[in-house]
């Protein structure tokens, strides 16, 4: 329901605009602030 506080999945992120909070939290938008992009290149795996 609207008012349970329970968050339908993983997946959809949540949280307040103005004065309610900022940014999101849950998916994919709420981890992005934690996270660094790297890139691995692992050459000849086949032997």
């Amino acid at each position: 329901g609207v008012n349970t506080g329970l968050i339908s999945t993983a997946e959809v992120p949540f949280g307040g605009v103005k004065q309610s909070g900022l940014g999101r939290e849950g998916g994919r938008q709420g981890i992005e602030d934690y996270v660094e992009v790297k890139y691995l290149c692992l050459g000849d795996i086949q032997k």
